[in-house]
């Protein structure tokens, strides 16, 4: 006797493909099976007729919780959304499994940092509020002490996988967040050491600081030029420093929200000398450009590392689809309509992107629909990817016995207008509002329990459970995704 049978869909992996049952006993996955050759009584029995079966998604890469930067709030405290929202429309989007971000010491107060502090710190709230699994990026910021930096250590013991830092502080407002290049080469020693994953912002600091103050003094500081200043030059410097500090360390690095195509072709180079690279690309950088700034609400598209040419994005959709670049993902980063709309220029307008829920819809829609991705494809940047440069996998990101029963049934057929009123995170407006998708989610399984089905959410705060992390040493010593 099992707890759950889906029959009668078309599973979907990076690896494989078919018409195949899988079963599930409490919390994992028992079997997958080609029809009728396991004989077994389920305690329910879905019938997936029709429908795609895929791995749940994974989120890599979401803001949950946090406080804005003063700078684009005007000098007030303005929080990001709880976990509750975030991870409510995760699952409405298919995603269950989300890596937000742990530190304590930016925007908030000034103290030593400690990785393994943060996490618990951040594990607490998530523990109580939170309908999807999650896990945490630690943040190291400014100079980091001897002190965090053996601290990452105790994280990693701990089940702690990645760990982020920043190469520039994003705006002339903002200070002590990017680290030199000495605390960076040091942090990716001991990610080498350790066996971890470091997830790097890149962009020139110094280019940045400079082209936003020209712009101010020409009077050119419109948010339509924001391309001026997060320039692809300045990308490209970045990721080609920080992969040479990772090929000297030893260590893998992942690149997040790659925008333009010089730092594409820049990782693909160094992945095709065999350095474990990897890039990560966000809907919103492939579906929106500059040319979105013109319009009367402009300022809804922008995200922190602004907006490029529209050939850029087809470059993402390109180096997505065909491996140069591995993950799909969103940078979460959800206010109010009013917080979001509020800035008057490049730095004073907040980044950040509504689209967590949206992530697979268009991925999928435009991905497989518009541009060439197999079937596999799409999983794979949307699930098992992300699952294995962030060490989920094999407990999450793959349909295989032992693996946690995270499953998303998919309506490949199913047509729908993206509308605010339909989606469930807790803003005021979606970029994506109007936007013709084909292709959804219709049910999701968490670890075994439907906690999505027919529209209705059926997870209480709390469902959701931290998950410890162990990245392969395939992605840690070659291109592996």
């Amino acid at each position: 006797m099992i707890d759950l049978l889906i029959r009668g869909g078309h599973v979907v992996t990076p690896f494989d493909e078919g018409d195949l049952e899988i079963g599930i006993e409490g919390e994992t996955i028992a079997f997958v099976a080609p029809p009728g050759t396991v004989d077994v009584e389920a305690g329910r029995v879905i019938d997936a007729t029709g429908r795609l079966v895929f791995p749940g998604g994974v989120e890599a890469h979401a803001h949950i919780h946090e406080p804005m930067h003063r700078g684009w709030s005007q000098g007030r405290e303005e929080w990001l959304q709880s976990p509750e929202g975030a991870t409510r429309a995760a699952l409405f989007g298919g995603t269950t499994t989300v890596l937000s971000f742990a530190f304590m010491n930016v925007h908030v107060e000034a103290q030593e940092f400690d990785a393994n502090v943060a996490v618990e710190h951040r594990r607490e709230i998530f523990g109580a509020r939170s309908y999807a699994d999650f896990a945490f990026h630690p943040v190291l910021t400014g100079t980091p002490s001897d002190a965090t930096l053996a601290s990452i250590a105790d994280a990693v013991a701990d089940g702690t996988a990645t760990f982020k830092f920043f190469t520039t502080d994003l705006t002339t407002t903002q200070s002590g967040i990017r680290l030199d290049n000495g605390s960076a080469r040091a942090l990716l020693q001991e990610c080498a050491r350790l066996g971890a994953v470091a997830m790097v912002h890149a962009e020139d600091d110094e280019l940045i600081k400079y082209m936003e103050a020209k712009l101010k003094r020409d009077g050119r500081a419109q948010l339509r030029n924001a391309h001026l200043v997060h320039t692809n030059v300045g990308e490209e410097v970045a990721v080609r420093t920080v992969a040479a500090l990772a090929e000297e360390a030893g260590a893998a690095v992942y690149f997040a929200h790659v925008c333009g195509a010089p730092a594409r072709d820049a990782i693909a180079g160094r992945r095709a000398a065999g350095q474990p690279v990897y890039g990560e690309a966000l809907h919103n950088c492939m579906c929106f450009s500059l040319d979105d700034y013109d319009r009367p609400d402009g300022a809804k598209y922008h995200i922190g590392m602004g907006l490029r040419p529209r050939e850029d994005g087809e470059a993402l959709w390109e180096g997505l689809c065909d491996g140069r670049l591995s993950t799909l993902a969103t940078d979460e980063y959800t206010t109010s309509y009013a917080v979001k709309m509020a800035g008057t220029d490049i730095e004073t307008t907040p980044g950040g992107h509504v689209g967590i829920e949206t992530r697979g819809m268009i991925g999928s829609s435009q991905g497989v629909g518009n541009r060439g991705f197999s079937l596999r494809r799409f999983v794979a940047v949307f699930s098992t990817n992300p699952a294995r440069v962030t060490g989920l996998y094999p407990r999450k990101g793959v349909i295989a016995p032992g693996s946690d029963a995270d499953l998303v049934l998919w309506d490949p057929d199913a047509e729908r207008t993206i509308t605010i009123a339909e989606l469930h995170h807790d803003g005021d407006y979606s970029p994506w509002e109007g936007w013709e998708v084909r292709g959804v989610p219709v049910t999701t399984i968490l670890r075994g329990t439907v906690v999505v089905e027919d529209g209705e959410l059926h997870a209480q705060p709390g469902d959701g459970t931290f998950v410890p992390r162990k990245v392969e040493p395939d992605v840690l010593r070659l291109p592996a995704l």
